[in-house]
């Protein structure tokens, strides 16, 4: 049995900044791949950030890259994505999620109720 449990998440003014945490629980999450997806309201799941299991490689999705960052803490269980320079079009549910590969976009696990981020002008 695999727990995500996304937290974290708010309004924020645009040009603003939150970090987000994933819990992951039932899984030996150390050695896992871990992603952030997002789906926008009517709009369709989508890849945010990935990180290799020991932390060494990252990837971004282009319409993050330079303001998002990606990380883990291991020995938390925790995976997280700091959000630096939200925009208006950053407003969605992010959820995270274990992936085969860092360009492997492929979720492994029942997705989580996600937390809600909202940016306001």
């Amino acid at each position: 049995q695999v727990q995500l449990v996304e937290s974290g998440g708010g309004l924020v003014q645009a040009g603003g900044s939150l970090r987000l945490s994933c819990a992951v629980s039932g899984r030996t999450f150390r050695t896992t791949n871990m992603a952030w997806f997002r789906q926008p309201p009517g709009q369709e799941r989508e890849f945010v950030a990935s990180i290799s299991w020991a932390g060494g490689r990252t990837g971004y999705a282009d319409f993050v890259k330079g303001r998002f960052s990606i990380s883990r803490d291991n020995a938390k269980n925790t995976v997280y994505l700091q959000m630096n320079s939200l925009k208006l079009q950053d407003t969605a549910v992010y959820y995270c999620n274990a992936v085969r590969g860092i360009n492997d976009y492929d979720p492994l696990d029942t997705w989580g109720q996600g937390t809600q981020v909202t940016v306001y002008s």
